[in-house]
């Protein structure tokens, strides 16, 4: 049984007029922020306000780093060169740890986002690219990522800490993937579901599958921001957990 977990959950995903979740409310429940660094969503005023408000609520503030697509939201994976890809996380990196120096904190973590996420579950060569931005950043950032993927193995090679997290609003695949949000039930809705898998995971480190339970020993449960009702998703998974005896604190 897990003694302590971090809660992390998506913010910053708005872009100038277009707002999208409540961030500070959910800034209240969660423990780790994955803020968008302008390439899928998010935008200075944005960047530094949640920097701002993860500060005062005493948040660890993520790099939710990915492919440069506004217009898809990050969701339509591009096939880059190593190089380039690392320099556009870099860039990502170095934007988001400025607005948290000025808010009085730095860049604690890196998490992929969308596509990118994905590709790096499974693309060598992409995962790679982004190691090595993290290895030519100036702080050993832990690597958030789901476990068995490809980034997670080759961050783990190059000495980074992997932190392990798994989804408590997505479906998984019998492979431990999440499932395509083109799928059907891919994104889960309902509270007690949620919260039902979120227990699951934090006390006895085991997801549902479409076909079965996968053993997840995770470090870090994910909650996405946009999802409808997700602050009042958030505070029943925060509840239920410390009713459970789990701590609920931050990994880095």
């Amino acid at each position: 049984m897990a003694q302590r977990i971090d809660l992390n959950a998506d913010l910053g995903e708005g872009f100038g007029a277009w707002s999208l979740g409540d961030d500070d409310a959910l800034l209240s429940v969660v423990t780790s922020a994955n803020v968008a660094c302008g390439f899928h969503a998010g935008d200075p005023n944005i960047m530094r306000r949640v920097c701002q408000r993860a500060v005062e609520h005493g948040v660890a503030i993520g790099a939710q780093v990915s492919y440069r697509d506004l217009a898809g939201f990050g969701r339509r994976r591009i096939d880059m060169e190593p190089d380039e890809l690392t320099a556009d996380v870099l860039y990502q990196l170095g934007a988001l740890d400025g607005f948290a120096r000025a808010a009085g904190d730095r860049v604690r973590y890196l998490k992929p986002h969308g596509a990118l996420y994905h590709a790096a579950v499974v693309d060598a060569e992409q995962a790679g690219a982004i190691v090595a931005a993290v290895l030519a950043w100036p702080h050993r950032l832990p690597v958030l990522t789901q476990p068995g993927g490809e980034l997670a193995r080759l961050a783990t090679e190059a000495g980074l800490t992997v932190t392990v997290e798994a989804f408590a609003d997505r479906a998984y695949a019998a492979d431990g993937t999440l499932q395509s949000r083109s799928r059907p039930g891919a994104v889960l809705h309902e509270v007690t579901e949620i919260v039902t898998r979120s227990v699951g995971l934090a006390v006895h480190g085991r997801v549902e599958t479409e076909s079965g339970s996968l053993p997840i020993a995770a470090d870090s449960l994910c909650l996405h921001g946009d999802t409808p009702g997700a602050v009042a998703i958030a505070r029943a998974v925060r509840d239920a957990l410390e009713q459970a005896g789990i701590t609920v604190t931050r990994f880095a």
